[in-house]
């Protein structure tokens, strides 16, 4: 049954071996850097939460508990931090395959 349920959800090997984009649908632009993505956020009203993880890069919003956790090194950054993004700016970033 477990292999039915991965076969199910993980789709073709070819499906899971797609790069992920992350995209700003307002400007309609690739986020290429952290540098780029801070800036979106800032402007989204998220703010740098410094902590003592320093493998970490991390947002959060006055406002809310959420929390926005990425790695430090951008190579790292992968579909699982662009999700937990998305999910906590609706319609404002969409995940594409490239």
């Amino acid at each position: 049954m477990i292999t039915r349920i991965l076969h199910y959800y993980g789709g073709s090997q070819q499906q899971r071996m797609r790069r992920k984009i992350l995209l700003h649908l307002p400007t309609n632009e690739v986020v290429s850097s952290y540098g780029s993505l801070e800036k979106i956020l800032k402007g989204l009203g998220w703010e740098r939460y410094y902590s003592d993880a320093d493998h970490l890069l991390q947002f959060h919003k006055r406002t809310s508990i959420d929390l926005i956790s990425l790695p430090r090194d951008f190579s790292k950054f992968n579909s699982i931090h662009m999700y937990d993004i998305v999910v906590k700016n609706p319609n404002v970033f969409h995940v594409r395959d490239m």
